[in-house]
């Protein structure tokens, strides 16, 4: 019998940062996610497959079942995070793999894993659904954040996520803009680090209650618009107040000062996708760059 798991992806449209301290950030389940297929074998091992989108391999790992250790990996690396998540597992619910005398694991992205839409978050919130523990505990314990994407790995429709004296509180919300054929997400080429991110915003010096607040009101105007002029103004805002914040350039400033549109940076400054406001004619724009990677709203939002 052939076990199956599906998470959705993510993007976060405001709370960037701040989202880690108990803001509000506003995240959008994605069309692209991560299947988990577990099927029993006599192996005594944990027989592991990653698959891209193109149905190719990009890891592999040969564990052994009794204790976790790495028999054979096309990459040291990644099979070290797999054991580590596999043990934690194994410690929230210390039954994990006990009924079984081996697994085949295949594991498969929908999306290209440099996109940044979630590769880890997917794979957390199966590896738990699989292993039957708390999904956020074992995010918790391996790969860190602030638990949105989990949420978002769970949820078919756009939330609210805050995290509240530790715990996640996740609100969905009627977001499906008016102006959606005006939104598009662009690929800026590059995977950015979310933990590298996560660790320079901690060892900033700021006023993290005053910066909770000012994001929580932009979240609430950014779902209450009902106009792009009013959005366009939300996402400025929230711009140049992390900017500000990070001291660190808008990414607009950075690389497309001469756009028209509105840019808004999502997740991780520096990498991944942006969110870009504009006609189809003017996402020329962004291809001109080489940024080839141009998704209208309607195709990568559920």
């Amino acid at each position: 019998m052939i076990k199956e798991f599906y998470s959705n992806g993510k993007l976060l449209l405001t709370g960037e940062y701040a989202i880690l301290d108990g803001a509000k950030g506003l995240a959008i389940p994605t069309k692209f996610g991560q299947y988990l297929s577990v099927k029993n074998s006599t192996t005594g091992q944990i027989n592991w497959q990653s698959l891209t989108e193109k149905n190719t391999p990009w890891f592999t790992a040969d564990l052994s079942l009794k204790d976790l250790q790495i028999l054979a990996t096309s990459d040291v690396k990644s099979a070290e995070r797999l054991v580590s998540v596999l043990r934690e597992a194994k410690a929230l619910n210390p039954s994990f793999l006990d009924a079984c005398d081996g697994v085949f694991v295949d594991t498969k992205l929908t999306f290209p894993k440099d996109w940044g839409l979630g590769s880890s978050s997917t794979l957390v919130n199966n590896m738990a659904n699989w292993a039957k523990v708390n999904p956020f505990e074992l995010l918790g314990a391996t790969f860190g954040g602030s638990g949105y994407d989990i949420a978002c790995a769970q949820n078919d429709t756009p939330i609210v996520y805050q995290k509240k004296e530790g715990n996640p509180q996740v609100e969905k919300v009627p977001f499906d803009p008016l102006f959606k054929d005006r939104l598009f997400f662009i690929y800026l080429n590059k995977k950015q680090n979310s933990r590298e991110a996560i660790k320079a915003y901690r060892q900033l010096n700021i006023d993290k209650k005053e910066l909770i607040a000012q994001i929580n009101g932009l979240t609430t105007q950014l779902i209450a618009a009902k106009d792009l002029g009013t959005f366009e103004t939300v996402i400025n805002t929230h711009e140049h107040l992390l900017s500000k914040t990070l001291k660190v350039e808008t990414i607009k400033n950075q690389l497309f000062p001469d756009y028209q549109g509105c840019i808004k940076s999502l997740g991780a400054w520096g990498g991944d996708f942006i969110l870009a406001t504009g006609g189809q004619e003017e996402m020329d724009y962004f291809s001109k760059k080489g940024y080839t990677t141009v998704i209208p709203y309607f195709k990568i939002i559920l």
